[in-house]
């Protein structure tokens, strides 16, 4: 196991030396998944241990994001679909996803990085007190602008861009404007000051654990121009390396942004 070790440690050694001459994303997004999946083939109680589970893979991500200086981090903790499924496993993913925000906006090095964490998402459909909660821990953390963390939660693509354009609709109402007149002014900027993430750049890299490979809905708008990385790891398995490796992915495409 110490030879294995080893072998592991120069290997990302290796890795790190070949990302220190390219530039690193400033924004990735992760879907998180795969826990399910992690807690079932280990044999483990319910569903529940394996979201712990990757509930504290969340703070060592944070460390390598901060600790490699990238400065902006979205992580997909629940979907609006599982939010609609009223059952235990969902009531006990959102006590994890509370406990855990919860506990970041507390740590000590969340103030010595200035680490903000936002909550975003259809946050009307999550029970008053996780709402409560999550705005609260969003709260003690607002006046930082070093690092930067938001948290999905009750989030689908589809929902942001419907609330976005409701959203808009009802401003422009509100001033007075005509539908036709709305109609023929509408522009993808317009669009995108009205989402759910309103403030933070578009995601350059787009990671997904557990070897799935598809978005789900993930930041459709704002991943127009995003690379994509897809790694087979559940969450709470991924390592690292497994990061490194996604980031010299990054490095080795052309980025072209529609052009």
């Amino acid at each position: 196991m110490a030879a294995v070790d080893l072998v592991y440690r120069l290997y990302e050694r290796r890795l790190e030396r070949e990302l220190a001459d390219q530039p690193l994303p400033r924004h990735v997004g992760v879907i998180l998944d795969g826990n399910r999946r992690y807690a079932r083939e280990r044999g483990l109680p319910d569903a529940t241990h394996g979201h712990r589970a990757g509930a504290e893979r969340i703070p060592v991500f944070l460390d390598w994001c901060w600790q490699l200086g990238i400065p902006y981090v979205t992580l997909w903790l629940l979907s609006t679909e599982n939010l609609a499924r009223d059952d235990e496993e969902v009531s006990g993913l959102l006590d994890i996803i509370v406990d855990t925000v919860e506990k970041i906006a507390e740590h000590p090095t969340t103030v010595q990085r200035q680490l903000r964490v936002t909550a975003v998402g259809a946050l009307d459909l999550l029970p008053e007190p996780v709402r409560h909660q999550l705005k609260q821990a969003c709260e003690a953390t607002a006046t930082h602008t070093g690092f930067h963390l938001q948290v999905a939660v009750g989030y689908g693509g589809r929902q942001e861009i419907t609330d976005a354009l409701r959203s808009l609709l009802l401003e422009k109402a509100d001033e007075g404007w005509e539908l036709a007149d709305v109609a023929a002014s509408l522009d993808p900027e317009e669009i995108g000051d009205h989402l759910y993430t309103t403030g933070f750049p578009d995601p350059d890299l787009i990671i997904r654990t557990s070897g799935e490979v598809r978005l789900s809905g993930f930041l459709l708008w704002q991943s127009a121009h995003s690379e994509f990385h897809f790694a087979d790891p559940y969450w709470p398995e991924f390592r690292r390396i497994d990061f490194l490796r996604a980031l010299r992915d990054y490095q080795r495409r052309v980025r072209r942004f529609g052009r």
